[in-house]
């Protein structure tokens, strides 16, 4: 459906004028449309899955492989505010350390960074809602996507879009 490329970058536009920290952006956006990459993105999705713990990762590709897109948001090379605030763990900004890859992210990081990629997410599926687009924020999604070498970034996240008659995301079950 074209309408929903079009609410995708709608919301693309909307998390990317999100107002950031001190001015400093470093959130990164993708919007995806083709069929192919977000069935991809559902394989992967399902494949990870598979390890113990990770039930959620089956339950969601469901949901993206009947998603028509998907918007995929990202902190890229988020360097501290500078703002010597504490909130990440450390007294100063300048002993935060660089982040190093955990099993799914990569850590730790700025606080107010992550309170960056919030703003922008928030914003983008306001943008959905108003448009009476079906989405769902899904950590899994953006798990995937990084792992596949979709998205660049520390920490990724993923939002799903449906326009149908019945909201895929809303009573979702484990299998």
């Amino acid at each position: 459906m074209e309408i929903i490329k079009t609410v995708a970058e709608l919301m693309a536009l909307s998390a990317n004028t999100a107002p950031k920290a001190r001015g400093q952006d470093s959130v990164r956006i993708k919007v995806v449309t083709n069929s192919e990459i977000i069935g991809y993105l559902a394989d992967k999705m399902k494949e990870l899955g598979e390890q113990p713990g990770k039930k959620s990762y089956i339950r969601d590709s469901e949901n993206v492989r009947n998603s028509q897109a998907v918007v995929i948001l990202a902190l890229q090379e988020a360097k501290p505010a500078n703002l010597n605030c504490g909130a990440c763990g450390y007294p100063k900004c300048s002993q935060l350390p660089a982040p190093t890859e955990g099993p799914e992210h990569a850590g730790p990081l700025c606080a107010w960074r992550l309170i960056d990629l919030g703003i922008a997410l928030g914003s983008a599926v306001k943008t959905a809602s108003i448009h009476n687009v079906d989405n769902r924020i899904m950590y899994t999604v953006g798990t995937a996507a990084r792992k596949l070498g979709l998205m660049e970034g520390e920490i990724v996240v993923g939002i799903p879009l449906s326009a149908g008659s019945k909201n895929i995301y809303f009573d979702r079950t484990f299998a």
